[in-house]
């Protein structure tokens, strides 16, 4: 049997709105992680969460997209030629907010030009939202427009795993806020969460036993209603004990420089590497 090598490419670290924040770079704003974001090549920079998970085999590559959100599409201009990626053979969703869907529409450029169709796996409530934000994707009846649109295949998963390629994906449902929920995904030793205020004690299970963990850590400090803090990301993390943990979701309060020298002295006293991904990471699982 041929082995597979799947590596892991962080399209985008950051919140819905991005780094940097257009009003830090027009208000005379002192904000210094928005203006270290403009320079070319800053780790600051960040785009909405987003993954991909590059399935080699011999010669054939399988691309598969965790979220698709409002700045998907330059997240593809700025990494899908360097990794090679021409096609997208899926598209899992997290939730159904826009920084992770938001860039739906934009997969046209994929069906119109380069493949037939994209499948979707996605939650039923996520479908509910999306029928609703992208009508014309879900009913094609509806399109009022002479062009052509995404032609998107919709899969309904639920909590049990999905096989994708030969690669089980198993959902890791995570409370975004007191009574909205988002899934995660482990694949292997790999789990991904990358929206998260709170993970119930069965969901702790599932992810238990991972040598790569990725945990939202939205800021320092203050709580979030619907992010972990970076404070909040590493004692989980301490609870789950990986062999290396990476945080994601990171707002402009969260300097990728700072924080990460700060990380590398709790990864000595805790002997657990821990460090923020940024847009652009490689890794391999």
């Amino acid at each position: 049997m041929s082995k597979q090598n799947i590596e892991i490419v962080f399209l985008g670290t950051g919140t819905s709105e991005g780094i940097p924040r257009v009003s830090c770079l027009t208000n005379d704003s002192n904000c210094k992680v928005c203006n270290d974001a403009i320079k070319p090549n800053s780790k600051n920079r960040r785009l909405n969460t987003s993954l991909l998970v590059k399935i080699n085999k011999q010669t054939l590559q399988k691309n598969i997209i965790i979220d698709a959100g409002k700045f998907f599409y330059q997240s593809a201009i700025n990494l899908f030629p360097k990794h090679n990626v021409k096609t997208i053979d899926a598209v899992i969703l997290t939730h159904a907010h826009q920084d992770a869907a938001g860039g739906f529409d934009d997969l046209r450029d994929w069906t119109n030009n380069t493949q037939s169709s994209i499948p979707i796996y996605l939650r039923k409530e996520d479908l509910d939202v999306v029928s609703r934000t992208f009508y014309y994707l879900v009913d094609t009846s509806k399109i009022t427009s002479g062009g052509t649109v995404a032609k998107l295949d919709f899969n309904i998963i639920n909590q049990d795993k999905i096989n994708i390629f030969g690669k089980d994906f198993l959902p890791l449902k995570v409370n975004h806020g007191k009574s909205y929920y988002a899934n995660g995904y482990r694949i292997g030793d790999f789990s991904y969460i990358s929206d998260c205020s709170f993970i119930p004690d069965e969901t702790m299970k599932k992810i238990k036993g991972s040598k790569i963990l990725v945990l939202d850590a939205l800021r320092k400090g203050k709580k979030h209603k619907s992010h972990f803090t970076l404070e909040e990301a590493i004692e989980k993390t301490l609870e789950l004990k990986p062999h290396k943990a990476y945080f994601t979701d990171a707002c402009h309060d969260i300097d990728h420089h700072e924080v990460n020298e700060f990380l590398k002295a709790v990864s000595i006293k805790t002997n657990i590497k821990m460090e923020l991904a940024y847009d652009g990471l490689s890794i391999l699982i």
